[in-house]
């Protein structure tokens, strides 16, 4: 069997472990701050494990018996020099994945921070060229691709492999395990971008046999889940609330109308120009970010006045073409990767809203909620799938399963049902 280069290091005594794991926190450039905090808690489990003489090893069960003994109580009162202890949760749930991985993934990965091994660079460039001058990747999907492939050579440095001719398919195996917390759906993507440079080192003599046959078959149903709406009147009390005399709410107010009453994408309102808005005949005309098609929305008088608003009273002098822009100098347009969340979070949260059960609130699911009620009004499908740029009709009909009472009217009748004997 062939073996990796990385050792299973649970099995080490507990201080080296605990070493190890901290080791790992440095190589992902962990603030000075967490990692005193980490290794606080790390140190007390070390103390709590010879105390009680529980060996030498790693283990769940001592896991369990030093959180059972030092994890906060509800209503309990701290001290300064029991900090700690209101991160003990977190703290071991790392050095669980540690031990499971041998790998620590960071909560949120910055592309700045993630260690690419130098002797891997140009390769990983190359493909980057490939899959834009080749496989005609749009600026989106590269970015997102390159930045898992990215996390994929990172991994393989932690595992110290340091080129992609040393890669073994026990490796790739451990890859896919680490992303286990991962929703299906990202992890398919994530097994699609490495299968695909998994061929790109065989084609460049990289590889010397195909590796791809080791990465799983992921399947997502396409119509499995279903898109969070919001109740109507919640729409309506998270517009009102707006602070509509300062330019944080002017902007975020004409934001918040893009979405619920336009139905625009995150990025196609962060891109939206200047130049998009056609005042001369009451529309908004834009390239959508996504499929690249053009698209041609009615201008409403709501969403038209909110943008004046904004433009004239809260907009900062720029020479950006952008529409929306930072509200601190050097006012800039919104980075690439900004999905806006925090906009719809702070005034959900100033107006109180609460939702029955657990569902995405961000601007994506204010254009679900635009979706559903034109499907409640009985609007066409193909008109729905227009207003919202879907490339084919099929993307639409996810919103059918949202409308329970649309539903309801082609519901069975059972005592209408003839059964033959």
């Amino acid at each position: 069997m062939e073996q990796s280069t990385h050792q299973v290091s649970r099995h080490l005594p507990l201080e080296q472990f605990v070493a190890g794991a901290g080791a790992e926190l440095e190589r992902l450039r962990y603030s000075r701050r967490s990692l005193r905090r980490y290794r606080t808690i790390w140190r007390h489990l070390v103390a709590f494990c010879h105390e009680m003489s529980l060996g030498d090893e790693y283990s769940s069960e001592l896991v369990a018996r030093f959180c059972n003994a030092y994890q906060m109580r509800e209503g309990e009162y701290l001290t300064s020099r029991e900090g700690w202890r209101r991160h003990i949760v977190f703290g071991l749930k790392v050095l669980e994945d540690y031990a499971r991985d041998g790998h620590i993934e960071r909560t949120v990965t910055e592309m700045q921070k993630i260690q690419v091994p130098a002797s891997m660079n140009k390769t990983v460039c190359d493909f980057e060229r490939y899959c834009r001058d080749r496989l005609h990747l749009r600026p989106t999907s590269l970015r997102e691709r390159m930045r898992e492939i990215a996390i994929f050579a990172d991994f393989l440095g932690s595992r110290n492999i340091t080129s992609f001719d040393q890669v073994q398919p026990v490796d790739i195996s451990a890859f896919v395990t680490s992303r286990h917390h991962l929703a299906a759906k990202t992890v398919s993507r994530i097994v699609s971008g490495v299968r695909s440079f998994l061929r790109f080192l065989l084609l460049r003599g990289i590889l010397q046999r195909e590796l791809g046959h080791v990465l799983p078959v992921v399947c997502v149903p396409c119509d499995a889940t279903v898109a969070s709406v919001w109740d109507p009147e919640l729409v309506i009390r998270l517009l009102k609330v707006v602070d509509r005399s300062s330019p944080k709410g002017k902007r975020d107010y004409a934001i918040l109308l893009l979405a619920c009453r336009l139905g625009l994408r995150v990025g196609d309102i962060r891109t939206l120009t200047l130049d998009d808005l056609k005042w001369e005949t009451a529309t908004v005309e834009i390239t959508l970010s996504k499929t690249l098609e053009p698209l041609r929305l009615p201008l409403t008088e709501e969403v038209g006045e909110a943008l004046i608003d904004y433009l004239r009273l809260g907009r900062p002098q720029s020479d950006c073409r952008e529409v929306f822009l930072t509200l601190t100098p050097p006012f800039l347009p919104f980075c690439e990767t900004d999905n806006l969340h925090r906009i719809v979070q702070f005034w959900k949260d100033l107006a109180g809203i609460r939702f029955r059960t657990k569902q995405r609130h961000g601007l994506h699911s204010l254009r679900h909620t635009l979706a559903t009620q034109l499907l409640r009004e009985q609007t066409p499908f193909h008109v729905i799938s227009e207003i919202l740029g879907h490339a084919t009709t099929a993307s639409t009909l996810i919103y059918a399963k949202t409308d329970v009472e649309t539903l309801r009217t082609a519901a069975l009748n059972t005592e209408e049902v003839r059964h033959v004997e």
